[in-house]
């Protein structure tokens, strides 16, 4: 075991932290980056992590060091390039639980104070069974053993239970109390395959807290919810009310499989629900949809148009009873202002479902007032030509309204 090597002490965020505000672990290079298709280069990293950083993320995960050479050079430019001050976020790498996961990790971090290591080790009986071959006394005493060694080397060291929603309680509870009391700090209790509901894993997290906080009151309780039947978010919120004070998320919710809890989704319920959830974040949402418009270009993977929070979608009305409510309030179908999280506004498509009130104001806007006989006659075209290819764009709105002005009409049958 290689000796520890001095450095000045950081402490890390859990220290004399507010109970009620959030740490926001963004995983998006990490754990979003290794399902297909989101791979990015290391100039790509680079530019992810200027966002985040922008977006206020408390912890960045920005790769697993030991994966292999590349990761770990991905790693060290991150952090050369991103690590200007003290006051960013903190720089975080995955690890197994070994000794040359931990050396890796460490060679890629050793350049900023700011840095974490994130130890993951399968805890369930499945995992313990057919991916590790171990018993739970060796599960418990590699657990011990790479946490002890971490901390020769981070002040910050975090520990994930792999398949912890799958892990017996007790057993759950013994290795998590074993590892804080080797020096992990932030405890994780990971739905890795999204097998959890929101009743479950809010009492388990309010079990392992009863249990372990008395010995422990410093520590940090995470969350880190799969999609994979689409509940990765509520899970994320039932955590919180569980007691959870870190949240694991990624931009977009990429991620193995169906993906992660979203990032954006998780902050936005926070703050929008927040007479509910009693917490805050340090998350500037205005700049969600640059973040999100960012990784989707990086990774040439499309947001779709429902996606909730930064969607093209999210804040489009083309219902005719939705765009006349909008018009007298949008609170009547807007629960949070679209500048809130980063679009110039809402935005109102026309349609085939799109009523006369909306036809009539955005042709006025575009210098066609339409009045009379006119808007009859001009809401019908539209209509019927709506029908033919979907949305009606402006220039689709101003041959409608010249199309159908009465004195052209008039002329043309003279």
């Amino acid at each position: 075991m290689t000796g520890s090597v001095s450095q000045p002490r950081v402490s890390p965020p859990a220290a004399g932290r507010d109970p009620n505000r959030v740490i926001v672990f963004d995983t998006t290079m990490r754990d979003g980056e290794q399902a297909p298709g989101f791979s990015m280069s290391p100039d790509d990293k680079v530019r992810m992590a200027r966002q985040l950083k922008a977006l206020g993320v408390d912890v960045m995960e920005a790769g697993f060091a030991a994966a292999s050479p590349g990761d770990e050079d991905c790693l060290r430019a991150v952090v050369g390039e991103v690590a200007e001050d003290e006051s960013g976020p903190v720089f975080c790498s995955l690890s197994r639980a070994s000794e040359s996961d931990i050396d890796a990790a460490w060679r890629g971090l050793s350049a900023t104070r700011r840095r974490r290591l994130h130890i993951f080790l399968g805890t369930s009986p499945i995992h313990r069974s057919a991916k590790l071959r171990m018993t739970t006394d060796q599960v418990m005493d590699a657990a011990i053993r790479s946490v002890q060694y971490a901390r020769t080397r981070f002040d910050d060291v975090e520990f994930s239970a792999e398949d912890a929603i799958r892990t017996e309680p007790e057993f759950l509870a013994e290795v998590l109390e074993a590892v804080a009391d080797a020096g992990a700090q932030t405890l994780n209790v990971p739905d890795t395959v999204g097998y959890s509901t929101p009743e479950e894993i809010r009492e388990l997290y309010r079990f392992l807290i009863a249990r372990i906080r008395p010995r422990h009151p410093d520590v940090v309780f995470s969350t880190h919810c799969h999609n994979d039947l689409g509940l990765a978010v509520a899970n994320s919120l039932a955590a919180i009310e569980g007691g959870a004070r870190q949240v694991e998320s990624t931009i977009n919710g990429i991620g193995e499989r169906a993906g992660n809890a979203s990032l954006e989704e998780v902050v936005m319920a926070l703050r929008v629900r927040a007479e509910r959830y009693g917490v805050t974040t340090g998350i500037d949402a205005t700049q969600l949809v640059a973040t999100s418009r960012l990784l989707s270009e990086i990774t040439h993977s499309p947001v779709v148009r429902n996606k909730a929070i930064v969607g093209i979608n999210a804040f489009a009305h083309e219902a005719g009873i939705h765009q006349h409510g909008m018009f007298a309030d949008a609170r009547t179908y807007e629960i949070m202002r679209p500048q809130d999280v980063g679009f110039e506004g809402s935005f109102f498509v026309l349609g085939k479902h799109s009523g006369r009130h909306a036809v009539a104001k955005r042709a006025e806007v575009l210098g066609h007032p339409l009045i009379g006989t006119h808007l009859t006659d001009a809401f019908a075209a539209f209509k019927a030509r709506a029908d033919e290819i979907g949305e009606i764009n402006d220039a689709e709105l101003t041959a409608i309204c010249v199309a159908t002005q009465p004195r052209e009409r008039e002329h043309a049958a003279a």
